[in-house]
């Protein structure tokens, strides 16, 4: 079997991004036409909060950041 490296893959990124948001929108829509904007506010008060961990647990896991001597 060979162990060769696939070559250049496109970058899905930009379409993944665009449905979050468009999934984002019609979850917040439908929340607001149930239960009324407080209980969109409280979803993306604690969505914000989420990835706010999220990325400090990254960073942490990353280790400390080299700083440039000198400046």
């Amino acid at each position: 079997m060979q162990n060769e490296h696939p070559g250049r893959v496109e970058d899905y990124t930009t379409p993944a991004l665009v449905m979050i948001f468009v999934n984002l929108l019609w979850i917040f829509g439908l929340l607001w036409s149930s239960w009324g904007l407080s209980a969109v506010l409280l979803l993306a008060a604690i969505l914000n909060h989420a990835i706010t961990r999220l990325e400090l647990k990254r960073r942490r896991r990353s280790g400390p950041v080299r700083r440039i001597q000198g400046r």
